[in-house]
């Protein structure tokens, strides 16, 4: 594969002429941009640049508002409502997240119902900003059904991504994000285009049959659960949340009205903050700060974020794919 070098402020650049061409105006641009510059920054490849092009077919489309405005409503104290109108799941969160926030803090439990918005990123950024506050977060959403349930071999699930968060004072929080497939398609699609093989388990040919090369997977099969039924059992849980109960569609409805663009479909997301400060008297910090100590002197064990956080500290250029580099600006 060969690359380019790009510092973070490049990839932020060639992301935003890029959206601006394409009908986002310079609030959605740089809020996408942000994003997409962060993912890089962090080694989140699967869902910086990688992800632009799909962003630019569904504005493209029309089926993406890129100078839409989410509208934000309150039902309960503790219950906020935000009717994405089309636009980019970035910007419904640039607008939900501190009313969910402020709401969590006086209430010590908020929810944010999310409907008819557009999400391909990655989820931490949004359990992280959460967590950044002090709170707990637990965030998912769903997909067009590319992942089988236990013992079936067609899809019905989304890759169903959740998200989890926890606070630290003074310290980068404890956060991981994980599509509830045996791997995220995001990264099949890269492992494609790099020429890597995948696990046996990650998913199956357009036949039913076990394979390691992820074009026969991205190309017409399908992604299997971690875990089997156990990981099959969340993604349900996930089609539950981020769909019935916040008032969107399932994954097979979300595929029924999209129209096939290679956009992100519009869709339900489901976000949850848990105040740790109101729920409980003890010093929940130290306390768990320990625990995760307990975890650190068992062996080689990683917090979940911290690979992201240590890639953050370094600010220098990133090798970007040159092929994806060129695509990117043919689109501009």
């Amino acid at each position: 594969m060969t690359t380019v070098s790009l510092t973070l402020d490049e990839v932020f650049e060639l992301a935003n002429k890029t959206l601006l061409a394409n009908g986002c105006d310079e609030e959605t641009a740089d809020t996408l941009s942000t994003l997409i510059k962060n993912a890089e920054r962090d080694g989140s490849l699967s869902h910086g640049l990688f992800r632009l092009p799909a962003y630019v077919s569904g504005l493209k489309s029309g089926k993406i508002n890129g100078k839409a405005r989410p509208v934000i409503s309150k039902l309960t104290p503790s219950v906020v409502k935000a009717d994405g109108k089309n636009s980019l799941a970035p910007m419904v969160l640039k607008y939900g997240l501190p009313e969910l926030v402020k709401a969590a803090k006086e209430n010590g439990i908020a929810v944010l119902a999310i409907t008819n918005s557009h999400h391909m990123a990655a989820m931490w950024p949004e359990t992280e900003a959460i967590a950044e506050q002090g709170l707990v977060a637990f965030a998912c959403t769903s997909y067009k059904p590319a992942v089988a349930p236990a013992g079936a071999i067609k899809p019905l699930f989304g890759t169903n991504p959740i998200s989890f968060a926890w606070p630290r004072k003074n310290k980068p929080p404890v956060v991981y994000d994980m599509a509830t497939a045996s791997m995220a398609m995001g990264e099949v699609q890269v492992a494609k285009r790099e020429g890597h093989k995948v696990p046996i388990g990650t998913g199956l040919t357009k036949d039913g049959k076990e394979t390691t090369d992820p074009g026969e997977i991205a190309d017409g099969g399908v992604l299997l659960p971690f875990g089997g039924y156990k990981g099959s059992g969340i993604a349900m849980m996930v089609e539950l949340l981020a769909g019935a109960l916040v008032g969107d569609n399932f994954s097979y409805e979300t595929a029924e009205k999209d129209t096939d663009d290679s956009g992100p479909p519009s869709g339900g997301e489901f976000i949850l903050a848990i105040s740790p400060d109101k729920l409980t008297n003890s010093d929940w910090d130290s306390h768990s700060n320990k625990f995760f100590e307990k975890m650190k002197s068992m062996g080689e064990v990683r917090l979940p974020g911290e690979r992201r956080h240590k890639n953050r500290l370094d600010t220098g250029p990133r090798n970007i794919n040159e092929e994806l580099v060129n695509k990117i600006k043919s689109l501009s």
